[in-house]
């Protein structure tokens, strides 16, 4: 995994460097966007309708894509629903409102694997070298495609199954929220005019993107605007 700042690439003619940034419409998407673009990153942002039942999650990303100046933005559909087994993803599995032991029935299966992979694609499409995703291990919900190990073992994969990468044109992937808090990712994200009422973090929003309060999403949220003493933008129901 490579430190956020580390191995810049050129772009053609000195431009600012390529990199494709996973915009999911949350909080820490946000942030990792206001950092690479931070870092002189010229921004693709690339969202996902993937079956999720929080869909106004690609509006906020689309906002949050146009406030943080991503030079383009897309969103590409995949049918994660397809496969099941996530209450993020079958309507008929209940969102958990209480912390619940292991690994949480939010969690979709190879999510990050099949995003990355086709902002790899894309990048490759691009002529960008960088890879930009906010997973992160400290204050999360435990799931496995966000540690450390897992974006290090992507890296590695990036730069084997790629053209560019066995031609020696090395693909970088940065996590730059992978060790922080939830409350230093919002004073980063703040210190940077992040705008967190625009972003949605809900498992189970209303139509109208206000927040149930209640899902371990809603509640890492609200608990790391309240451990770095700033207030709380979040639209409730």
């Amino acid at each position: 995994m490579s430190e956020a700042g580390a191995g810049q690439r050129e772009g053609v003619d000195g431009a600012s460097p390529r990199a494709v940034v996973l915009v999911s419409g949350g909080l820490d998407s946000a942030t990792t966007l206001a950092i690479a673009r931070e870092r002189g990153r010229a921004c693709y942002a690339l969202s996902f309708d993937y079956g999720q039942r929080h869909r106004v999650e690609l509006e906020a990303a689309a906002r949050i894509a146009r406030a943080l100046g991503a030079v383009e933005h897309r969103t590409m559909r995949i049918d994660t629903a397809g496969i099941g087994g996530s209450a993020l993803t079958d309507p008929s599995i209940a969102v958990p409102e209480s912390p619940t032991a292991g690994i949480p029935v939010t969690y979709v299966p190879a999510r990050n694997t099949v995003f990355l992979a086709l902002a790899l694609g894309w990048a490759e499409v691009l002529g960008a070298r960088e890879l930009w995703i906010g997973v992160n291990a400290v204050d999360y919900s435990g799931y496995p495609d966000c540690r450390p190990a897992f974006v290090a073992a992507f890296e590695r994969l990036a730069n084997l199954a790629t053209r560019a990468g066995v031609e020696g044109d090395r693909f970088l992937v940065h996590a730059p929220l992978i060790d922080l808090t939830k409350a230093q990712i919002v004073a980063r994200g703040t210190a940077l005019g992040v705008d967190y009422a625009a972003s949605v973090s809900c498992y189970q929003p209303d139509a109208d993107g206000r927040a149930c309060g209640r899902c371990d999403s809603c509640r890492l949220r609200a608990e790391g605007f309240a451990q770095a003493g700033l207030p709380d933008p979040t639209r409730y129901r």
